[in-house]
């Protein structure tokens, strides 16, 4: 049975997810702010986390930088909650490392649906055949990145977007194919979002950046 941590400081609203996902066929533990939060994560990794943004004390964003932040939980997948739901909140979710975002009021089934989707996404149906490039290895049933032999923490994203252009190594990405790829569906007027992943990701890279090339006006690719 797979796990979800819900963080949601409104009490009926967290009961009225939890009743839902239990529903669902998941086993739910709920948290009322960030600070129990990272302490259970210290001791447990759920499958999935549902994060309201809007929380006491440690904001939903801030609690989501220190999840990316540590190798323990960088590639927890995170499904942002919250009352707004401009283009702007929304993208600045994606940009903390947030791997789909649900604006409220939303309905059981969406949850439910999205919740179901993403944790299909990230449970890999793909190859876990090991992908290289010069001195950069990707092994997906490991679910690690090393660089001349010494490990890389990259965020689930980040490690996404990797394996996405070395299965397509010699192809120019756009970023609506790798927005639809790596996220799922596509995030109309949000493709930065990709630029601000990649950009990352270079840096994480360090001497090795330059394999991940940016074709201009187009997209991204590896290899030739």
């Amino acid at each position: 049975m797979k796990t979800v941590f819900v963080v949601e400081d409104d009490g009926s609203i967290a009961e009225l997810i939890a009743y839902a996902l239990r529903g669902g066929g998941f086993a739910v533990e709920t948290f009322a702010d960030g600070e129990c939060l990272l302490a259970a994560l210290a001791d447990t990794l759920p499958d999935l986390l549902l994060l309201d943004i809007m929380l006491p004390g440690l904001d939903g964003l801030s609690v989501l930088r220190r999840v990316r932040d540590s190798a323990r939980t960088a590639a927890l997948p995170v499904i942002l909650l919250t009352a707004k739901s401009s283009e702007y909140d929304k993208v600045v979710g994606l940009d903390c490392g947030a791997d789909d975002y649900i604006a409220k009021p939303f309905g059981v089934m969406e949850l439910l649906a999205r919740v179901k989707a993403l944790l299909r996404r990230t449970g890999g149906t793909r190859t876990d055949d090991a992908l290289t490039l010069g001195a950069l290895a990707l092994d997906p049933a490991a679910h690690t990145v090393t660089a001349d032999g010494e490990p890389l923490a990259l965020t689930l994203k980040e490690f996404e977007l990797l394996r996405c252009l070395l299965e397509h190594r010699g192809q120019v990405m756009t970023r609506d194919n790798l927005l639809q790829a790596v996220w799922g569906y596509e995030f109309e007027g949000e493709t930065r979002t990709v630029d601000v992943h990649i950009g990352t990701l270079r840096q994480k890279l360090g001497a090795h950046a330059g394999l991940v090339e940016t074709v201009r006006g187009v997209g991204y690719r590896v290899g030739t």
